[in-house]
C-alpha cells in the first residue's frame, strides 16, 4: 500500500470512528423532537435524518473557527432533522390557530392584569374550561418543534430558547444580540410561575426529558408537556413586545 493510499484509509477510518463515537448525540436530539410530535411521525426516520446532519457536520468540520465537533454537530443534525419536519404538513391547521389564539390571550392578559396570567385566567380569556385549555396545550405541543421555539417572527428559524442555556459556544450571531437577547429572555423567565421556570430550566439547561422532569417535579408526564408548551407561549407573547423585529436580519 502506497502512502497516499494508507492516508486514505486512515482518514477514512477516523470518519468512521466520529460517526461511531456521535451516533449517541444523534439518537438523543432525534428523542427530544419527537416527544413532542405526533405518534405517526417515526422515529427512525428522524434518527435516519440526524445520522446524514452529522456526516455533514464531520465532513464539512474545520476546528479552525475555535468551535467544538459536538456543538457544530448539535447545530447540523438539529437543522437536518427541522428541514425534514418542515416539509411535512403534519400540524393542522386548527393546531397553529389554537396556538396563536393563546399567545394572543396571553398578551393581552398581561397587558390588562400587569403581571403573567394564570392558567384559570388565560382559560377564561379563551372562553374555554381549564380542561379544555389544558386540552388546548396537548393537542399544539408538536408546534414547539418550528415556530414556538423560533424567533417570533415566522420567517426567523433561529431558536431563542438556546440563549437560555450557559454553554461555551459562540453561537452564529452578534455578540451584542446575543447577550440583549439573554437579558430580555431572563426577565421573560424571572416572570413565570416557579413550576414553568423549572420546567425550562429542567429541559433546556439541564436537558432532561419529559419523563425524566416529571418524576423530580412529581407530576404526571402530560402534565409537565403542557406547563412547557404553556411556558414557551409566554416566551413567545413577551418577546412579541420586546423583540417584534428581526434586527434587520
Amino acid at each position: 500500500m502506497n502512502p497516499y493510499e494508507a492516508a486514505t484509509v486512515k482518514d477514512t477510518e477516523e470518519r468512521e470512528r466520529l460517526i461511531l463515537d456521535h451516533l449517541p448525540q444523534v439518537r438523543l436530539i432525534a428523542r427530544r423532537i419527537h416527544e413532542r410530535l405526533p405518534e405517526s411521525v417515526s422515529l427512525d426516520d428522524l434518527v435516519s435524518t440526524g445520522i446524514v446532519g452529522l456526516i455533514s457536520a464531520i465532513d464539512k468540520f474545520d476546528p479552525a473557527h475555535n468551535v467544538k465537533l459536538k456543538t457544530y454537530a448539535e447545530y447540523k443534525i438539529r437543522g437536518a432533522i427541522l428541514d425534514s419536519l418542515r416539509g411535512l404538513d403534519w400540524a393542522p391547521r386548527q393546531q397553529r390557530r389554537r396556538s396563536k389564539q393563546i399567545e394572543r390571550a396571553i398578551a393581552e392578559l398581561e397587558q390588562k392584569l400587569k403581571r403573567p396570567p394564570s392558567e384559570e385566567e388565560i382559560a377564561a380569556g379563551l372562553g374555554v374550561s381549564l380542561e379544555e385549555y389544558h386540552d388546548w396545550l396537548v393537542e399544539i405541543r408538536g408546534l414547539n418543534v418550528g415556530s414556538l421555539e423560533g424567533h417570533p417572527s415566522e420567517e426567523d428559524g433561529r431558536d431563542l430558547l438556546r440563549f437560555v442555556a450557559d454553554k461555551e459556544e459562540d453561537w452564529p450571531s452578534q455578540v451584542f444580540e446575543r447577550n440583549e437577547l439573554r437579558k430580555i429572555l431572563a426577565q421573560a423567565i424571572s416572570r413565570m410561575p416557579y413550576v414553568e421556570r423549572t420546567v425550562l430550566g429542567l429541559y433546556y439547561k439541564e436537558e432532561m426529558t419529559l419523563r425524566e422532569i416529571s418524576r423530580i417535579i412529581k407530576l404526571h408526564e402530560s402534565r409537565v408537556s403542557q406547563l412547557k408548551t404553556q411556558a414557551i407561549l409566554r416566551l413567545r407573547a413577551f418577546m412579541r413586545k420586546k423583540w417584534p423585529t428581526a434586527r434587520g436580519r
